[in-house]
């Protein structure tokens, strides 16, 4: 694993909130740690899942698409450990709380909420709807809020728990074009510091995850009027410097090593130490970028 240092100096619609819930698994004779991952049924979430798994740990996966939660429960149903699938909009305070029930009465409580569900946008400021800004807010920032106002409360009575906030490099190194959503990335940051201190007195941790680009499905979700921007972040989010598998690792490790600040790229742990020492170099990369940018929107426009 490579041991470059962490950047805090340590090595389809809503739909009814009616409960659906189907269940795949073992049980183990052990106390398994119990896991709610929001946008659980795909890419990261999915890998979240079968990591925890592996260590035979209870997880219940909150999603709104209920077909790819199936495929992740008969994927995964050999797996030891126990999982779960819950209907849960992260818009919908009311989808929180019907998984909040279902965990005090089946598993008692639950020792890690990952925040994981998000959306993207990409628009230049002049460009764009701010029916766009709110849509993206509800999910990325509001439905990170609704999740820990739920859950925390049972943490305090725990007297432990972790909470674990999906972020991006995103929220740290904010390129052009991306404004909304770098703007909700690092609103996930700013909370998940907040939390590390405000909860820390009561047993409950707090871990953040900013990775770079790695192939998931967020291009299906992106909102933007921008041409060829699907193309483009899909063709970003085909790098192969890490896997979601390899992410997943590393965050399951994280929260094992109560470590706040995960950078899992290599190159995202670079980008950021150069924008924190050597600025000057950063903006120029950075400027470089966006007149690139600039001459393939123009030119895209006038095709």
């Amino acid at each position: 694993m490579d041991k470059t240092p962490d950047a805090d100096g340590s090595t389809p619609d809503a739909q009814s909130t009616t409960e659906t819930t189907m269940t795949t698994g073992h049980t183990m004779s052990q106390t398994p740690q119990r896991i709610l991952i929001t946008g659980g049924a795909s890419g990261l979430g999915r890998a979240m899942a079968e990591a925890w798994l592996r260590d035979g740990a209870r997880v219940l996966i909150g999603d709104v698409n209920q077909e790819r939660a199936a495929e992740t429960l008969a994927a995964l149903k050999d797996l030891p450990g126990e999982l779960q699938f819950q209907y849960l909009d992260v818009r919908d305070a009311a989808s929180f709380n019907n998984a909040r029930e279902w965990l005090e009465q089946n598993w008692g409580g639950l020792d890690v909420l990952v925040n994981n569900a998000g959306v993207a946008g990409a628009s230049r400021i002049d460009r764009g709807d701010m029916a766009d800004w709110d849509w993206i807010f509800d999910i990325n920032v509001k439905g990170v809020v609704r999740g820990c106002k739920v859950f925390v409360p049972m943490m305090k009575r725990q007297g432990h728990g972790h909470i674990v906030n999906i972020a991006s490099l995103a929220g740290l190194l904010h390129a052009p074009v991306m404004g909304s959503y770098n703007v909700t990335k690092a609103g996930v940051i700013s909370l998940s510091e907040t939390l590390r201190f405000e909860l820390a007195p009561y047993g409950i941790h707090t871990t953040v995850v900013c990775p770079g680009f790695f192939r998931t499905n967020l291009h299906e979700s992106m909102r933007t009027p921008e041409p060829g921007m699907v193309e483009t972040v899909d063709k970003l989010l085909s790098s192969d410097e890490l896997t979601a598998d390899q992410i997943a690792e590393m965050i399951k490790k994280a929260v094992a090593k109560q470590q706040f600040f995960l950078l899992p790229h290599k190159s995202g742990r670079r980008a950021y130490w150069m924008k924190r020492f050597l600025p000057f170099v950063f903006n120029r990369v950075m400027l470089k970028g966006a007149e690139r940018l600039q001459g393939k929107l123009e030119k895209a426009e006038k095709a």
